[in-house]
Formats: structure tokens, C-alpha cells, sequence
């Protein structure tokens, strides 16, 4: 899609595509003529929307989702010898793209950092274990932003996990611990307005759901959640491992460990380019269905 030399930073990014290929399209951004690519995640969760058969909108700072399939993002992204676009193209049906990378020509500060944005799925969670957003992550850096697309697979509230930074050398003990998964995303108590859940696009947080169920408390649900730490950066200077609780409910009010769907982009930036990231799962694996 692009192979640009010289120095400088994408500043915007918009792309569509004429079919609802979903996880059949694979983006990858290099830079610097680095081997294994900064950027690799399905096209669509990279633009916060796993699901493209039913539309949402997202009106967010770096990313917004716009009528029909208008995916645009404002993610600054510095190079200082060249980027490269790809996007690989998983399915057997012909698909349209239609794109435009603006980037401006320009000297980057040496203590400029990379982009990176890296895509996870478990289905499901194994009983009692948490879910990892992001792990082995060297070098100095800042966090900047948590996509998650979470199918729910018990009934009842599903989001009492907390959410952890492990920072620069944390082991049992994590940094930065949160309170509840909608806490984290910045709603609370479940998201639930008069006992439905409320979706919300704004600046730096959002949800929204991806079903059209009226069973609020019901299984089989599915949502899209984002939180941008822009003005909040989560710094680090040696190394990042993020990860999240899947919790629920019993009956008797314990605690539920969940073995749910969930997916996740993380989004940071840092001097390191040698990191190397989970293989990507095939194409029936990234399927939603």
C-alpha cells in the first residue's frame, strides 16, 4: 500500500473496503527497514470494530469509525528512514480497497519513539487464568491506548476483572492494578442505565455493542471497548506486560472465572523495533461467528 523513503511521520490514515471481509485483512506497518513489522493486526480490530456486519460508530480522537466504512486513524508515527504499508488479504472473494496515507516530510527529534500496535485472541480463556493484552515488551517506552472485543459466554455481569501493568521488572505484584473491566474503560457499575447496558463514543473511551439482543444479563453478547491513554500515558523505561481478569458471578455471589472470547489490539509506542510478537492465527481461527 505504501514504501516511502526519506524522514518524517504518518499523520493520517484512511481506508475502506467495498466488503465485509472483517478479519480477512491483515495490516502491517515497518519502519526503518525493520524486519518483523510494528503494526500487525486484522484491519478491522485495529480500527476498533471487530465486527463489520453490524455498523458503530466510533467518534474517538485517534480513531474514528465513520458512515458507511470510513476507518480513519490519527495515530502520529515517525520514521527516520522510511515506512512500509502492507495488507494481506486472507479471503477467496474479490475485495476492493480504496485508501490515502498522509504523512508529512519532516526532521524527527532523535528521542522520537516508534509506533506499535499488536492484535491477541484467546477462545476461550482457560478456567482461571487471565488474559495477556501484551507481554515481552522491551526497551523505553509509553502505553497508549486498549481495544478489546469481548463474547461473553455465561450469563450475568461479566466484568470484575482488573486490568495490570506490570512495569519494569514487576513479578507478583503489578505497577498499576484496576477495579472492574468497565472501570477500566471508564463507565461503571456494568454499564447498565435503567438494567440495559448504555453504549457511549467519546474522545478517550467507548463502548459499544456488537449483538441487538434486549437480554441484557443474557450470554452470547458481544462488545466492542476502547480507553486511549493520551493524556494519561502508562510510561515504562525497561519493559510492559499488561493483562486483564475474565470474572463473573456465581449464584452465591464468589467470583466466576469466565472462559470467554476475547480479543485485544494494545497500542504503544517505544524505542525498541526488535520486539517480537505472537503468530498471528489463521484465518478459521480469527473468524467471528
Amino acid at each position: 500500500m505504501a514504501d516511502i523513503k526519506g524522514q518524517g511521520a504518518i499523520k493520517h490514515f484512511w481506508i475502506t473496503d467495498g466488503a465485509s471481509a472483517g478479519r480477512q485483512l491483515i495490516l502491517r506497518i515497518y519502519f526503518d527497514g525493520q524486519k518483523n513489522p510494528a503494526v500487525e493486526a486484522p484491519l478491522s480490530d485495529f480500527f476498533a470494530n471487530a465486527n463489520y456486519n453490524e455498523y458503530r460508530q466510533i467518534n474517538s480522537l485517534p480513531i474514528c469509525y465513520n458512515p458507511r466504512k470510513g476507518m480513519n486513524c490519527y495515530f502520529e508515527m515517525p520514521y527516520r528512514t522510511g515506512f512500509r504499508v502492507e495488507l494481506e488479504h486472507r479471503g477467496d472473494t474479490e475485495c476492493k480497497v480504496f485508501y490515502q496515507i498522509d504523512c508529512e516530510e519532516k526532521t524527527i527529534p532523535e528521542n522520537s519513539l516508534y509506533f506499535h500496535a499488536q492484535f491477541r485472541r484467546v477462545n476461550p480463556v482457560p478456567y482461571k487464568e487471565v488474559y495477556t493484552i501484551l507481554d515481552n515488551i522491551k526497551g523505553n517506552g509509553h502505553y497508549v491506548g486498549t481495544y478489546m472485543y469481548w463474547g461473553v459466554n455465561n450469563n450475568g455481569w461479566w466484568g470484575e476483572g482488573e486490568i495490570k501493568f506490570y512495569i519494569d521488572g514487576d513479578k507478583e505484584f503489578p505497577t498499576i492494578c484496576g477495579t472492574g473491566t468497565e472501570d477500566y474503560f471508564c463507565g461503571a457499575y456494568n454499564f447498565d442505565v435503567n438494567g440495559r447496558y448504555q453504549e457511549f463514543s467519546t474522545p478517550y473511551t467507548g463502548l459499544s455493542k456488537v449483538d441487538a439482543t434486549d437480554e441484557t444479563y443474557n450470554s452470547n453478547r458481544r462488545f466492542n471497548m476502547y480507553r486511549w491513554h493520551i493524556t494519561d500515558p502508562i510510561y515504562f523505561k525497561e519493559d510492559l506486560k499488561v493483562t486483564i481478569q475474565a470474572l463473573g458471578w456465581r449464584a452465591d455471589k464468589r467470583y466466576l472465572p469466565l472462559q470467554d472470547d476475547i480479543s485485544s489490539v494494545a497500542y504503544w509506542y517505544s524505542d525498541n523495533l526488535e520486539d517480537e510478537y505472537p503468530q498471528l492465527p489463521d484465518a478459521d481461527y480469527l473468524e467471528i461467528r
